[in-house]
């Protein structure tokens, strides 16, 4: 079996589809697809709610005779989804919620903090292989810091609080990643600790969080939805989120909810025992059941 991932560009988005091919146990092959011109979403839409499904709206649409699944992650590549799944008699599969669209893919993943369709997750499809860069134990730490969001605020006092308690609690070994969206003057603050491993991560743009999972404790700041994902779906680490300044919006209903399940302490000074993990192998039995149900309708020109 064999996916084809349509990709806009964005790495959240490409990391679920690719974390989703990975836990069905399927090939997969990335294109990226983009619109001819800038309205060509807002067309997008319109002739979905027609069922009218044409590639002129696109530069150029990737067709393959040996695909069954067409995956798709984000509003830019739904409409494309679909026109390609119907053009090559695959599946359709949508992850994250189709709002504004039909929801006539033939498989819906979605998550509860989104106004969730389909099969409802309280988490984002994640999948973060280990670098193999250092290995940790139940005695040791890892923090990973984010940064601002449109409704949470990461200051530089909050990201201090939390590494003083780190290295006043944890005689083990201690490291700690930085993000895509995390402020210069925050990592400023994380290099004034001797962490036994760090990644800068506007200078070093990798991701560690693979390796992070087997830590004892694992802290990571509440301003993504996408790394705290990651930190519940893998690993045996009790996960310690650190609550920001704002409202919260998606991000704070995700993490409240997961907390009253078990799978992760919001953290408050003191130490929670949270290392429930999120287990997606549920997606295979899906996967198989989807594929010996009737095929997508017929590609219209």
């Amino acid at each position: 079996m064999k996916a084809l991932i349509v990709s806009d560009g964005r790495r959240g988005h490409l990391n679920q589809s690719i974390a989703f091919c990975h836990y069905a146990g399927i090939e997969y092959e990335i294109v990226p697809v983009t619109f001819r011109s800038p309205s060509g979403k807002t067309w997008s839409y319109l002739l979905d709610r027609l069922a009218i499904y044409t590639d002129l709206l696109f530069e150029k649409l990737p067709y393959r005779s040996d695909i069954d699944l067409v995956v798709g992650t984000g509003s830019s590549t739904y409409y494309a989804v679909k026109t390609i799944a119907r053009r090559c008699g695959a599946k359709s599969v949508a992850l994250m919620s189709p709002k504004g669209f039909r929801k006539d893919f033939d498989l819906i993943f979605s998550q509860a903090h989104d106004g969730g369709c389909g099969y409802i997750l309280p988490v984002n499809f994640a999948y973060t292989p280990p670098l193999g860069e250092i290995s940790l134990g139940q005695g040791d730490v890892a923090l990973i810091v984010g940064g601002n969001s449109r409704s949470l605020s990461l200051t530089p006092e909050r990201i201090k609080e939390v590494a003083d308690f780190i290295f006043s609690h944890f005689p083990g070994k201690k490291v700690v990643t930085t993000s895509p969206r995390t402020p210069r003057e925050i990592e400023e603050i994380v290099e004034e600790y001797r962490w036994d491993y760090q990644v800068i991560f506007s200078r070093e743009p990798i991701n560690p969080i693979g390796d992070f999972l087997n830590a004892g404790y694992l802290f990571v700041t509440e301003d993504s939805t996408s790394m705290i994902s990651e930190a519940v779906s893998g690993g045996s680490c009790s996960v310690e989120v650190i609550p920001l300044q704002g409202r919260g919006g998606k991000q704070r209903r995700m993490v409240d909810h997961l907390a009253q399940e078990g799978y992760l302490h919001i953290f408050d000074g003191e130490l929670g025992r949270a290392s429930k993990k999120f287990d997606f192998t549920f997606v295979q039995g899906l996967l198989s059941s989807m594929m010996s149900s009737s095929p997508s309708a017929p590609f219209r020109k």
